[in-house]
């Protein structure tokens, strides 16, 4: 970084994730890997061999303590620290003399420069797992251990990467400062959903001076070096703030309504069955997105049917009759599964979603029969990911009701769910009354937003495009929404704009009455909904 600012400076970025957090700087280096050869090829070599199979270990024993989304981050980094190609060059830079530190660090920051580059969103999207690997293998070929932050301090850098996250402990607090990265992030996603403060964008600025910083992941400043009178201010607010999220819970009980009295269905999304665990079902009205690419991420390979219909039913029964929408597998783009996606050029818009399970029948076939049989234990509903064409729900309807005729054959108990789709895809949203064969929509805002904005999720060029709240966006789920009530179908929204508390009320002048959220947002949002009132931002 570059720059030195002002003695106390107050930088303005984008606000990633809400809230406040103030604590003394640890700034997050990037290793150089500027270390002297040994002379001895042979032993340079023996020292990547087992930073790779150090850094593999680490990966493998944090997928283990993390959640099923964070879990399906760290996949792509075992595969890719698996890769023979990846590696090839390095090796050969070893042979010709380099120490295994900097041919490595030379080695991916090439590579990292060319997913970068790529006119591919997938390959630009992988670009922080890729830094975070070259971060990894340095740590372990230096002999540094991870350095464990002094609690609730605020990482500071230019990026963030995802297991440096996952490995700091935030129960103490603590935020994120940093001069890149962008709102929609894998590491953003982590900081909501654990409800650390997080400000991204903030710029090139010196950090040799930096102390301590006061994070509003609100309005996105931050500023370091506070004085008194800023730290009581900030202080003061969080005082505030702590008393509104106290007082939010008071709605959890209550039914969802706005200020003038129109009725809001709440629901949650959940990644994984433990997540409910902890949860009271009669604070939401349901699930309105469950996802099932947990299952398909274990060792042991791809799932089997009991596992599955045990996953599911335990979210049913803890449901007790409210509705539980259960999304088919979502591999594919940004989520491959080993043994099922397949390697492409573009998998963003590729064979993802209800394509490759359609694609893949024999695995289908496995879910869609766990999911009839879960069925007779609760309200459910299942959701098909990625829907493009017509044909690909009446294909899988087909693929159910063989499936329901099968299970009643082998005198299983067994039901046929409804089955509707994620408009999530431009030309569904576009041209609604085509799909009215489903049974419902529900609006995936964070696929729409960044397939009508060509902004991709991961990428902090184009962080500032990717607005739920943009109009063409809002002109799309407004179309949905009037086909959806022309066909008499229910319509949703599972996306992160149903807990943006700024394009909420937009989504809510569209028409939208139905909206799923992160549990740790449901007071929130329940709470905003009771101070809203309809026509007011139209």
């Amino acid at each position: 970084m570059t720059g030195t600012p002002a003695p106390g400076p107050e930088l303005i970025g984008r606000a990633a994730s809400p809230g406040l957090a103030a604590g003394p700087v640890v700034v997050v280096d990037v290793l150089a890997g500027d270390v002297a050869a040994s002379g001895d090829a042979h032993a340079e070599a023996a020292n990547l061999t087992r930073a790779l199979e150090t850094a593999s270990a680490q990966i493998a024993g944090l997928m283990e303590t993390v959640e099923p989304e964070a879990a399906e981050m760290l996949e792509f980094q075992l595969a890719m620290l698996e890769d023979e190609e990846l590696t090839a060059p390095v090796r050969a830079a070893i042979a010709d003399g380099s120490s295994a530190a900097a041919a490595f660090a030379e080695g991916l920051d090439a590579v990292i420069a060319d997913y970068r580059a790529s006119q591919d969103e997938y390959f630009r999207a992988r670009t922080a797992d890729l830094a975070d690997i070259r971060e990894r293998v340095l740590r372990a070929l230096s002999g540094k251990a991870s350095e464990a932050p002094v609690a609730g301090a605020v990482l500071v850098g230019k990026d963030l990467t995802p297991t440096r996250f996952l490995e700091t402990d935030w129960s103490a607090g603590g935020g994120i400062a940093l001069a890149d990265g962008s709102p929609s992030s894998h590491v953003a996603m982590l900081a909501r959903a654990r409800g650390v403060p997080m400000v991204t964008g903030l710029g090139a600025f010196d950090t040799s001076d930096l102390k301590e910083a006061l994070v509003d992941g609100d309005s996105g400043r931050v500023r370091f070096n506070p004085d008194e009178a800023a730290r009581r201010q900030h202080a003061e607010r969080a005082e505030a703030l702590a008393r509104e999220a106290e007082a939010a819970k008071t709605y959890l009980g209550r039914p969802a309504a706005t200020a003038c009295g129109v009725s809001i269905s709440v629901m949650i999304n959940v990644a994984a069955p433990e997540e409910v665990d902890a949860l009271d079902p009669a604070h939401c009205d349901g699930i309105g997105l469950m996802r099932t690419e947990f299952l398909f991420h274990g060792a042991g390979g791809l799932p089997d049917e009991d596992s599955q219909y045990q996953a599911y039913r335990k979210v049913l029964e803890w449901a007790g009759g409210r509705s539980v929408t259960i999304r088919t597998l979502d591999a594919g783009g940004d989520k491959p599964v080993p043994g099922l996606t397949v390697e492409e050029s573009n998998p963003f818009l590729g064979c993802r979603g209800i394509r490759l399970s359609l694609r893949r029948p024999e695995v289908f076939r496995v879910q869609l029969r766990a999911l009839a049989r879960a069925g007779c234990h609760g309200n459910l509903q299942v959701m098909l990911p990625m829907v493009s064409v017509p044909q690909e729900i009446e294909a899988a309807a087909r693929l159910l009701d063989t499936c329901v005729a099968e299970l009643h054959a082998e005198g299983h108990e067994a039901v046929r769910p409804p089955l509707g789709i994620m408009v999530e895809v431009p030309a569904v949203a576009v041209t609604p009354e085509r799909f009215a064969a489903a049974a419902f929509f529900s609006i995936g805002s964070n696929d729409l937003t960044q397939y009508v904005l060509a902004a991709g999720r991961d990428s902090a060029d184009v962080a500032e495009l990717g607005r739920a709240d943009d109009p063409a966006v809002l002109a799309l789920v407004a179309s949905t929404l009037r086909g959806g009530a022309a066909a008499g179908l229910p319509v949703s929204l599972c996306g992160d704009a149903g807990s943006d508390l700024a394009v909420l009320p937009k989504l809510l002048a569209c028409g939208l009455r139905r909206v799923s959220v992160a549990p740790a947002a449901l007071a929130r949002v329940k709470a905003a909904l009771a101070g809203m009132r309809l026509g007011e931002h139209g």
